[in-house]
C-alpha cells in the first residue's frame, strides 16, 4: 500500500506510541530523560553563546569608549641636546593632518604619565592623562559614563586646577567632589643636587565610572596645559589619541594615518593592545562550543535508547502493521516521528529557557551574587562589573540546527531497525 510520506495515520500511530501505557513505563521514562537532556543541553548552549557574545561586546565597548582607537606617536630621535626623545613637538600640525584622513572622527594630543596619588593618608598609583577639555567631552565613556558625579564643565576652567578621576581612584583614596588630591611625580624639578619629586595639589571636580575596573581604578584626567607643566613637557605632547568611525577596521586605516602623520611616526591600534586577550576569547569560544555540542550529542543519544526499547515493546504491533500492508517506509517514518518529536520539543523548551536566561540575566545574576555573599563576580579579575549577555539570532539558530540535526540523525538508526523487522519473526511467538 503506497501512501504519501508523513501521512496523517503515521502521525496518529507515532502519537499513540509516545503515550506509553503503565506497562511500558520504561519507554516513557526514557522519553522524558531524552526530552529533559536535550532541553538542558540546548539551554546551556544558548546561555553560553549569549554570555560569550555579551562579554566580548561589553569588553570591546569599554575599550573603544574610553581609549584611543589608534595611537599615533613619534619614533625615537635625537633632540637638540643629543638626547633620545619621543616627544611630539609639532603635535597640532600632525593632528591637523591626521584629522583630514577619511574615517577619522577626532584627534586629541595627550600628555601621559604614571604618578603616585595621595589623600587622607591613603596612596595609590594612577595614570594621568593630560587632555584638553573639549577633547575630554568627546570620550563616550567619560562624558556619558555608567555613573558620574560633579560637573565636567569645571574641568580645565580658568582658575580651577581641577582633575577628573575614576570611581575606583575615589574609593581607594576615600575622596569625593571638592576634595584635594596630591599628585607626586618622581620626575620633578632639576636642581644642583639632582631631580626632586614634583608635588602638586588638585581639586576633584568630576568622578566617573567608565564600566571597566582597570580604567576606573587608575585613570586620572588633567587639563592639557597643566599636564605639560607638571610633567616638564612644555610645548610638546606624548602622543595623539585618534578615534575613527569604524574601529573594527583600524588595521586597514593605520598605514594611511602613518603616511599622513609624517616621517618617523608610528601607530598602535586598540587591537594591538588587546589582541592577545581577544584571540584568547575566540579560542575559548570555539572550545566551549565544541564541548557543549558534545553535551547535545550525549543528550540526543538518549533518544536511541528510548526508541530501541519502544521498537522492542512494539514488535508485535510492527508485525501486524506490516501484515496489513504498511510499507517499510511508513514504519520507518512512524518511529522517526517518535524520536524527532522528542528532539523538537526538547529544542523548543531549551530555546525558551536559554532566551529567558539571557533576557533576565541581571536579576538572575543578582540573586546568585546575593546568595553567594557577593563573591560570584570579581571585577578586579573580570575587568567589567557585571555578567553581560547578548542574544544573537545566529547563535540561537546554530544551537537549534545542531540540536535538531543530531536528534534527526540518531533517530534514523532505530527507525530503520523497526522498518526492516520481518513480520514473520515479529509474530512467530504470538
Amino acid at each position: 500500500m503506497q501512501t504519501a510520506p508523513f501521512s496523517r495515520f503515521e502521525w496518529m500511530i507515532a502519537w499513540r506510541y509516545l503515550r506509553a501505557k503503565r506497562a511500558e513505563g520504561g519507554v516513557s521514562v526514557m522519553t522524558w530523560i531524552s526530552l529533559i537532556g536535550i532541553t538542558l543541553a540546548v539551554f546551556a548552549l544558548i546561555a553560553t553563546l549569549a554570555v560569550r557574545s555579551g562579554f566580548r561586546d561589553e569588553f570591546v565597548d569599554t575599550i573603544l569608549g574610553a581609549n584611543a582607537h589608534i595611537t599615533v606617536y613619534s619614533g625615537v630621535y635625537a633632540d637638540e641636546n643629543g638626547n633620545q626623545s619621543r616627544d611630539l613637538e609639532d603635535f597640532d600640525a600632525v593632528a591637523a593632518r591626521v584629522a583630514q584622513v577619511p574615517g577619522v572622527t577626532r584627534v586629541a594630543p595627550l600628555v601621559k604619565g604614571q604618578v603616585m596619588a595621595s589623600a587622607r593618608g591613603n596612596t595609590s598609583g594612577v595614570e594621568v592623562f593630560g587632555i584638553r577639555p573639549d577633547d575630554l567631552n568627546t570620550i563616550p565613556r567619560i562624558a556619558d559614563p555608567v555613573e558620574s558625579w560633579g560637573d565636567l564643565s569645571r574641568f580645565g576652567a580658568e582658575g580651577v586646577p581641577g582633575i577628573a578621576i575614576g570611581s575606583g581612584v575615589s574609593r581607594e583614596l576615600q575622596v569625593s567632589l571638592g576634595d584635594t588630591i596630591q599628585l607626586i611625580s618622581p620626575n620633578g624639578v632639576q636642581t644642583a643636587f639632582g631631580t626632586s619629586p614634583r608635588v602638586s595639589n588638585y581639586e576633584v571636580v568630576y568622578v566617573f565610572t567608565a564600566g571597566r575596573y582597570d580604567i576606573d581604578r587608575t585613570r586620572v584626567y588633567m587639563p592639557f596645559d597643566e599636564a605639560q607643566i607638571y610633567f616638564n613637557s612644555e610645548g610638546v605632547a606624548d602622543e595623539l589619541e585618534v578615534m575613527v568611525e569604524e574601529p573594527e577596521a583600524v588595521d586597514a586605516l593605520a598605514p594611511t594615518l602613518m603616511d599622513a602623520a609624517g616621517a618617523n611616526m608610528l601607530t598602535w591600534t586598540w587591537r594591538d593592545a588587546s589582541g592577545a586577550f581577544l584571540r584568547a576569547l575566540d579560542i575559548e569560544d570555539n572550545v566551549m562550543f565544541v564541548i557543549l555540542s558534545v553535551l547535545v550529542l550525549i543528550a540526543a543519544m538518549n533518544i536511541i535508547s528510548g526508541l530501541i526499547m519502544l521498537v522492542k515493546n512494539k514488535g508485535r504491533d510492527i508485525g501486524i502493521l506490516r501484515t496489513i500492508g504498511l510499507t517499510e517506509g511508513s514504519v520507518l517514518r512512524v518511529f522517526f516521528i517518535c524520536g524527532a518529536m522528542t528532539g523538537i520539543l526538547g529544542t523548543v523548551f531549551g530555546v525558551i529557557l536559554g532566551c529567558a536566561f539571557a533576557i533576565w540575566i541581571d536579576p538572575i545574576f543578582s540573586a546568585i551574587n546575593y546568595f553567594s555573599g557577593g563573591q560570584a563576580w570579581d571585577p578586579s579579575i573580570r575587568g567589567i562589573y557585571a555578567l553581560p549577555a547578548k542574544l544573537q539570532l545566529g547563535d540561537v539558530l546554530s544551537a537549534v540546527a545542531l540540536s535538531l540535526g543530531l536528534s534527526f540523525i540518531v533517530t534514523i538508526f532505530p527507525a530503520r531497525r523497526a522498518a526492516r523487522m520481518s513480520p514473520v519473526e515479529a509474530l512467530r511467538y504470538e
